[in-house]
C-alpha cells in the first residue's frame, strides 16, 4: 500500500494514495495510458452518484437512452466547427480483424452528431417537442496533456450527456436554465461548491452558440471544470437537416442544447471533502453510511449477547433505509478497523462491546469532525438519522467556507498574478468584454480564463479593464486549472 500523504500539503500524492488505499480506482496497473479500473468500493460510490443524477433528470422529464459507441466519420464531419474542435482528440477504428474498413469509425468523444442524426428520423413536428434524452456512457479522447486519475482521462467511464431538442430559441434558453438548476441541485446534494460562468467565445464547446460551465477549486488551489451546459442553437440541426413542422405549418430547424458531467464529479467528492486520514464521504453517496465495530468479549456468552445487541440495532437501521455494515473480522483489532473505516470515509461508526450491552448504550463516532459520544440504546436510531443529516449539512458548509476563501477580486493584473501564484484559487478582474483583452489577461497572469458571471457583478461598476482602460462590462475569472 502506498505511503499515507497529507491532504492539505501534498494533494496530488494524497489523491493517488487515497484512490489506492480506500479501494476506489486502480490507475497504476492497467496497461493503457489514461485508463483505470473501478474497484468494488469505488464503483459503489460511482453508482450512488449516477443514481442521484438519474433521479434529478428523470424528475425533470428526461428519458434515458443508449447509443452505439462507434460514430461513422461522415457523421463526425457533418458539423465543421465541431469536428475541428475534436479532431486532435478522436480515436479512430480503421480495421476489423485483418480487414481494412471502408468507413472510418470514431470512438465516441461526445454524441451531438450521432443523436442529431437519429433525431432526423424521430422528430417531425413541434408536437413532439421538447425532446430530452440522456445517457451515462464511456467516451474517448486522446488527451495529450499529462493524464490524471478521474480528472484527465483518455477513457471517461462516467460521462453523463443530456441532449434536448426544441421548437424555438426561447424554449432552448429555458432548457439551459433548467439544466443549470439540475446541476445546482446535484452539486449542492454532494456538498460541492462551485462558480457558474459563461465561457468566453474562444473557449466554448465546439459547435455551440455559447457554453456555461461549473468550476470548483481543488485542495492544491487549481480550478477544475465539473460540468458544462451548451446552447447549440441550430448549428447541428442545419448540418443534419433536422426540420420540424411549426404550428403555422412552416418548416424550421430544431433548436438544441446539451450538457455533461464526468468522472470529475467523483474526483471532486474525494478531493474536497477528504482529510489526512482519507475519505470523508457525504452520506448521500456513501456505500456504507454506518459501520458497526464489535469490541471483543471475553466469553462465548458475552459474545452472543453482543451479537444479538448489534443485530437488533442493524435491523432497526435497515428498516429506516440506512446502509449499514457490521465488521465481524476476527483477524484484526478494533483499532485497525477504526483506521480502515475512517480511511474509507464511512460517515458514522458505532462501537459495541460487552460494557455497552450491560449499560444499554452505544458509542457513536462521526467521520467529519471525529467527535465521539456514548448514546443510550433507545436513542441510537434517532441519533444516527440526525447525524447523517447533520454530517451532510456540515460538510457542505465547511466546503463552501473553504471555497470562498479561495475566490479573490483584483483590479490590477499584477496583483491578480501575485494572488494566483501565492494563494491560488480564482481571481476575478474587471473586463471590457473584448476577446483581445481577455486573451491578454491570460498571458499577463500566466493563467486560464474560466469565464464571466452570468450577470455583470455590482462590484465592477465604475471599474476599468486593466488591459485597455475601457469601462468594465463584466468581470473575468482567472485560475490555474486542470
Amino acid at each position: 500500500m502506498a505511503e499515507r500523504r497529507r491532504w492539505s500539503e501534498e494533494f496530488p500524492r494524497w489523491f493517488d494514495w487515497v484512490l489506492e488505499a480506500a479501494g476506489i480506482y486502480d490507475w497504476s496497473h492497467y496497461p493503457v495510458k489514461g485508463m483505470g479500473v473501478w474497484l468494488p468500493y469505488g464503483f459503489k460510490i460511482r453508482r450512488l452518484v449516477t443514481d442521484l443524477i438519474r433521479r434529478l433528470l428523470d424528475e425533470t422529464g428526461h428519458d434515458e437512452v443508449l447509443f452505439p459507441l462507434l460514430i461513422p466519420e461522415h457523421l463526425m464531419r457533418k458539423e465543421a466547427e465541431h469536428i475541428k474542435g475534436f479532431e486532435a482528440e478522436v480515436y479512430w477504428v480503421t480495421r476489423g480483424g485483418i480487414q481494412e474498413l471502408d468507413v472510418k469509425l470514431a470512438l465516441r468523444p461526445t454524441s451531438e452528431t450521432a443523436i442529431t442524426y437519429m433525431e432526423s428520423f424521430w422528430i417531425k413536428s413541434y408536437k413532439q417537442l421538447p425532446a430530452k434524452y440522456y445517457q451515462i456512457v464511456s467516451i474517448f479522447r486522446y488527451e495529450t496533456k499529462a493524464t490524471r486519475p478521474l480528472i484527465r482521462l483518455r477513457e471517461v467511464t462516467t460521462f453523463k450527456e443530456a441532449h434536448t431538442a426544441h421548437a424555438n430559441f426561447d424554449d432552448s434558453e429555458r432548457q439551459v436554465l433548467e439544466a443549470i438548476d439540475v446541476y445546482k441541485r446535484f452539486f449542492d446534494a454532494l456538498g460541492i461548491p462551485y462558480l457558474i460562468s459563461r465561457r468566453p467565445e474562444w473557449d466554448k464547446f465546439a459547435g455551440a452558440v455559447y457554453t456555461i460551465a461549473f468550476d470548483t477549486i481543488m485542495p492544491d488551489g487549481r480550478a477544475l471544470q465539473i460540468g458544462t451546459v451548451h446552447n447549440l442553437g441550430q448549428n447541428f440541426s442545419k448540418a443534419f437537416d433536422v426540420k420540424i413542422q411549426l404550428p403555422d405549418e412552416t418548416l424550421d430547424y430544431i433548436w438544441q442544447t446539451s450538457y455533461g458531467l464526468s468522472d470529475r464529479v467523483i474526483a471532486t467528492i474525494i478531493a474536497i471533502h477528504g482529510d489526512d486520514r482519507g475519505l470523508v464521504l457525504p452520506p448521500i453517496v456513501a456505500p456504507i453510511q454506518v459501520v458497526v465495530v464489535p469490541i471483543p468479549a471475553k466469553s462465548e456468552e458475552e459474545t452472543r449477547k453482543v451479537r444479538e445487541y448489534i443485530d437488533s440495532i442493524v435491523e432497526e437501521l435497515r428498516e429506516k433505509g440506512v446502509r449499514v455494515y457490521v465488521d465481524w473480522r476476527s483477524d484484526v483489532t478494533p483499532g485497525y478497523k477504526f483506521y480502515d473505516w475512517e480511511l474509507r470515509g464511512v460517515p458514522v461508526r458505532l462501537e459495541v462491546g460487552p460494557r455497552d450491552v450491560k449499560n444499554r448504550t452505544v458509542v457513536v463516532a462521526r467521520r467529519d469532525t471525529l467527535e465521539k459520544k456514548t448514546v443510550p440504546r433507545d436513542q441510537v436510531i434517532s441519533e444516527v438519522l440526525h447525524l447523517l443529516d447533520d454530517i451532510g449539512r456540515n460538510m457542505r458548509e465547511k466546503a463552501w467556507k473553504w471555497f470562498r476563501s479561495y475566490v479573490h477580486r483584483s483590479e490590477s493584473l499584477d496583483e491578480a498574478r501575485k494572488l494566483l501564484e501565492e494563494k491560488r484559487g480564482i481571481v476575478e478582474v474587471p473586463w471590457c468584454g473584448r476577446e483581445e483583452c481577455g486573451k491578454r489577461m491570460e498571458e499577463l497572469t500566466d493563467a486560464k480564463v474560466l469565464g464571466s458571471p452570468l450577470q455583470p457583478p455590482e462590484w465592477v461598476r465604475g471599474a476599468s479593464c486593466p488591459v485597455c482602460g475601457r469601462p468594465a462590462a463584466t468581470s473575468l475569472r482567472l485560475a490555474k486549472r486542470y
